[in-house]
């Protein structure tokens, strides 16, 4: 009987699940749309919200009943669970889940012939007796916590010392200020609380019949965990738990295990009655959506994923631990001694068709979505707009038709040129000076690739004879099939073994889970993740090299323009800064 796994991604909008066989080659695949299939909690986009409070939510019980569905059209598909060895999974990062004091109990005792929802939602028939003390778990867009962040940026000190110990400083949507909210606006469901589950750890609880222990990388978005020390922050908790105490808290929260494949046990016998799964089916720990991502391919020290959609989030594996907190580090979610480094920018693609439509708008021929003319302008532009680089000034922009969180500034668009290690402001644009929206093509490709740049370059290693910089750039996202801004990403991050585009539709974290699975399962002794993954994992049948990265002479050139680009955020941050701490609102998973 041929091994399978099987992977789930929990997201905002759909619940996935696949299956892979031992060759790690995809076998079958289904999903659960929330707003198609359970219009009846009067969602949109997978969320209820409260404007009045800035509050972003959603249903467990939703999310009970779209467990049994899924598996359901699995079955359909032809899913025979039996053969299933392993199981781990995806949720999206920073929610959480507030289990009663019956829910061991009610976990440890579920009927196989009554769905999830039936026997632990408590409000399905109207009875008090249910496996949660609220019903609902905050979203990551969440934006009701900023009193409860203040705190927390100011426990240690301020915010560039909560990000040296939790790995970021804190946000709206961190788990932290979240749980501290919650037990201000609900005491009496606080203290009735037996455990808190983060998504993840939730998704993992079902399976496994009893609250599943919190996974090592996802911990880390909670602005309660002290990463160099391995252990929950003592300082945090009590500021999280208030009256009821440090200890108490700590007990709901659980351990958290340092190993990342780690069997927490075998399936609960629910899925064995009901689904036919093995008994000895292993449930590996469930991670966080953008730990899950990186696991999707064997993601090496420097390796570099670059999502282009609406937002631009980068995700990069990295020995190094230097925190900042203008972006995140999280425990790799299955090698130790590795970091996952996280940025997350609001301004990605909705700014490039800005400047592409501007383009289009002047060619009344060329359709308005085409991207044609915008990749034809900006690959024939020269490097930093420098006809000549020893005389002309290097051009250097931001673009933002969104506020920004990185670095945190209103709505705007700034020009600049750059020369002799002196910024001037480009008041009134010119066609020789920067002629507009022309010389705005590269500009955007160059400013949002240089920011990540400025941001990763303390993370990137020597490759072989070439200067610290990735080895590979992984593309994914809408932008990715775009040459011209896979060409530019080249240039400006270099990328020793070049840029490549990474095609797996939207199963980045699903897949990752599933991977995490065969791993958790079948892995030899000290064997790491990436070398587990390497042994099956055919990368023709994932990635495509689509251009060179590294181009010497005009890597280095990027790099003697970056202490101008750091000095242009800088002056904007002082004249058009948001200020205030907790203001980032993005995430979600990477966009594949």
């Amino acid at each position: 009987m041929a091994d399978q796994y099987l992977g789930f991604d929990l997201s905002t909008q759909q619940l996935k699940g696949i299956i892979v066989k031992s060759d790690l080659k995809l076998l079958h695949e289904a999903k659960v749309d929330f707003d198609a299939d359970f219009s009846k909690y009067g969602i949109e986009k997978g969320v209820l919200t409260n404007p009045a409070e800035g509050e972003v939510f959603a249903p467990v019980a939703m999310w009970l009943e779209a467990i049994d569905l899924v598996l359901h059209r699995l079955k359909e598909q032809g899913a025979d669970f039996s053969k299933i060895r392993g199981i781990s999974g995806a949720g999206m990062q920073h929610g959480t889940v507030f289990w009663s004091q019956d829910a061991e109990t009610l976990l440890g005792g579920l009927d196989g012939g009554k769905t999830l929802l039936e026997q632990l939602d408590g409000g399905a028939k109207g009875e008090k007796k249910g496996a949660f003390s609220h019903p609902f778990s905050p979203n990551w867009q969440d934006a009701s916590t900023q009193k409860q962040c203040d705190k927390f940026d100011v426990a240690l000190k301020d915010p560039e010392s909560l990000a040296e110990a939790t790995g970021s400083k804190a946000h709206h949507r961190f788990s932290g200020p979240q749980i501290l909210r919650f037990h201000q606006k609900y005491p009496e469901a606080y203290k009735v609380t037996s455990r808190i589950s983060l998504v993840s750890s939730f998704l993992a609880s079902i399976f496994l019949g009893k609250v599943a222990p919190i996974d090592i990388g996802d911990v880390c978005g909670a602005n309660l965990w002290d990463i160099k020390n391995g252990q929950w922050h003592e300082d945090l908790l009590a500021l999280a738990a208030g009256d009821e105490g440090v200890e108490d808290l700590k007990s709901k929260l659980g351990s958290v295990p340092q190993d990342g494949g780690l069997s927490f046990g075998t399936v609960s016998p629910y899925f064995v009655q009901r689904y036919d799964f093995s008994s000895e089916t292993q449930i590996i720990a469930f991670t966080g959506d953008n730990p899950s991502t990186i696991l999707a391919l064997p993601l090496r020290s420097s390796d570099a994923i670059v999502s282009l959609g609406t937002s631009t989030t980068f995700l990069m594996s990295t020995p190094q631990y230097k925190p900042d907190p203008a972006y995140h580090f999280f425990n790799h979610p299955t090698t130790p001694g590795l970091y996952m480094f996280m940025l997350c920018y609001k301004n990605g693609g909705l700014a490039r068709e800005h400047i592409r439509d501007a383009i289009n708008s002047q060619s009344s021929p060329t359709s308005s979505t085409s991207w044609d003319l915008f990749n034809q302008v900006a690959t024939s532009t020269p490097v930093l707009g420098q006809a000549d680089p020893k005389t002309d000034p290097a051009r250097l922009g931001l673009f933002f038709p969104r506020p920004e969180i990185v670095p945190n500034v209103k709505a705007g668009t700034w020009r600049y040129l750059y020369s002799n290690h002196t910024l001037a402001a480009v008041a009134k644009p010119d066609a020789k000076s920067w002629p507009i929206p022309s010389a705005d093509a590269r500009a955007i490709l160059e400013s949002q690739f240089l920011s990540l740049r400025l941001r990763s370059q303390a993370l990137v290693e020597k490759q072989g004879a070439l200067p610290a910089q990735p080895r590979r750039i992984y593309l994914v996202g809408g932008g990715a099939v775009n040459p011209a801004i896979a060409d530019l990403a080249g240039q400006v991050l270099g990328g020793a073994d070049g840029v490549y585009k990474l095609d797996i539709g939207g199963n980045a974290c699903a897949l990752g889970a599933a991977y995490k699975a065969a791993w958790g399962t079948g892995r030899q002794r000290n064997e790491t993740f990436e070398d587990f993954l390497e042994k099956s994992w055919l990368e023709e049948g994932f990635v495509e090299r689509i251009c060179d990265g590294y181009r010497e002479g005009v890597w280095e050139r990027y790099g003697d323009v970056l202490r101008g680009f750091e000095e242009l955020e800088g002056r904007v941050i002082r004249e058009s800064g948001e200020g205030g701490s907790g203001v980032e609102n993005a995430g979600g998973k990477v966009e594949g």
